[in-house]
């Protein structure tokens, strides 16, 4: 008799752990089709709080965009990569951006890696009206300057706040290199390989190299409005006696054949910011050598911004930051020190991001040259595009020596001897340049000199 209810004693031991673990199997189960459940409806798309409706760049290459677990292990594992510090050590805390919605345990990811706005259904490739956008906070308290205006004006529609101006360490990913090697020119990265970029873009790694005004803490002297000038080369400057005036503005803007010695008291003496391409800057020292030009001003607060539309604009770029001959191309074995002296260093250089002179040749210089024979040279000229990313990046702009109504009353350039007819060539728009000037002079987005009766000829 005790032995039997030994016996039943434990098989009732054996079905109670039978249904205790049948319970258990039972919840597990359950917890988990909640937790898959729950994968399944994780939101992929974010929504832009401009007019763009932002997407996520996965949005565009990848046809099932519900994810899954291995979907968002590898998106956990990409965003760590992308927001660990380009540089060792970490950037002082002043170069980061202060953003709690980019923040991230390992580092601060400025960009979003999302092209924004998707192209037209009938525009043709080439176009490529869409971009990378980036969340920048501003650098002033200027109440009212011009990202705060445009909104409300006939630009606003065509005005991308968050397109990054300049391109620097962290946009130069494989990723980035697929999407804009389908752009040639200054319009993208066709042409220009990926060790390329990546030899070149690594050495731009500092707040200095992706902000146009670097310096503004130490500069503004308790202004909120940054303000800029911005020269341009045209013959309207002669006799204008603007010197004085130019050189009143915190940042001085010029490019190319920026021509100063013995003009001083029509077009100022300081440069901030000088924009050129490498063949521009080649050109301009062999055409304006007999006028004084001899090469971009080398004073200590000026900063060379390139306009790449070349492998060889990369290379300059390389060997400057590193104060070493250039590797290879038309300026192979050439001296970078002879052009921006030997004070420079990679913290005074910046290049303009192809996504931000396509968005330019595409929404404020859309001219009909691109619907003929000479679209794949077209682009904005040197001057607007430095005229442009002024208004992108200043608060209040002046320009000055840019095309007006009666360029024909003026010399080509205000350091010419004698008169020389405006010149007008396939690869960009002069007319439709000087209109869209006029339009943001009659915006009140920027002031832009135009002679009068009162004026000195």
């Amino acid at each position: 008799m005790a032995l039997k209810r030994r016996l039943l004693w434990a098989m009732g031991s054996v079905v109670c752990l039978l249904v205790v673990y049948m319970l258990c199997l039972n919840t597990q189960g359950r917890s988990s089709s909640w937790y898959l459940l729950s994968v399944k409806t994780w939101p992929v798309r974010t929504v832009s709080p401009s007019n763009d409706a932002l997407l996520r760049w996965s949005d565009l290459v990848q046809d099932d965009l519900t994810p899954t677990l291995l979907d968002l292990a590898a998106a956990e594992q990409t965003a760590a990569l992308k927001t660990r510090p380009v540089t060792s050590p970490a950037k002082p805390a002043q170069d980061q951006i202060k953003n709690n919605s980019l923040s991230r345990s390992e580092g601060v990811d400025r960009t979003t890696r999302a092209p924004l706005t998707k192209p037209g259904p009938t525009e043709p490739p080439y176009i490529g009206d869409f971009y990378m956008s980036e969340n920048v906070p501003p650098q002033t308290n200027c109440p009212d300057g011009i990202r705060s205006r445009i909104k409300e004006s006939e630009f606003g529609q065509r005005f991308l706040e968050h397109i990054p101006v300049l391109q620097w360490a962290q946009h130069v990913t494989q990723e980035q290199h697929q999407r804009l090697k389908r752009y040639p020119g200054t319009h993208g990265w066709g042409g220009v390989d990926f060790d390329t970029l990546m030899d070149t873009l690594t050495v731009l790694n500092s707040s200095a190299n992706w902000r146009m005004l670097d310096d503004w803490e130490s500069r503004k002297n308790k202004s909120e409005c940054s303000r800029c000038a911005v020269v341009g080369n045209g013959g309207i400057l002669k006799g204008s006696k603007k010197g004085k005036e130019i050189d009143g503005h915190h940042y001085v803007f010029r490019t190319n054949g920026a021509v100063i010695n013995g003009f001083e008291e029509d077009v100022g003496s300081r440069t901030t910011h000088y924009t050129f391409s490498t063949n521009t800057l080649m050109n301009s020292m062999r055409s304006y050598g007999g006028v004084g030009y001899n090469g971009p001003p080398t004073t200590t607060e000026t900063r060379y911004v390139f306009l790449p539309d070349h492998d060889r604009d990369y290379l300059l770029m390389k060997a400057a930051s590193t104060h070493t001959l250039v590797a290879r191309g038309p300026e192979r074995g050439k001296d970078p020190t002879r052009y921006f002296g030997k004070d420079v260093s990679a913290a005074k250089l910046k290049m303009y991001h192809p996504d931000f002179i396509r968005y330019l040749r595409n929404r404020f210089l859309r001219s009909n040259i691109l619907n003929g024979r000479y679209r794949s040279i077209y682009r904005p000229s040197t001057g607007a595009a430095m005229l442009l990313a002024a208004l992108h990046t200043c608060d209040q702009v002046s320009a000055y020596g840019f095309m007006t109504p009666d360029y024909s009353k003026y010399s080509d350039h205000y350091y010419d001897k004698s008169y020389h007819k405006v010149g007008f060539f396939a690869n960009h728009d002069m007319r439709m340049e000087m209109t869209v000037w006029q339009k943001l002079h009659k915006a009140g987005l920027m002031t832009l000199y135009m002679r009068n009766k009162t004026d000195h000829s």
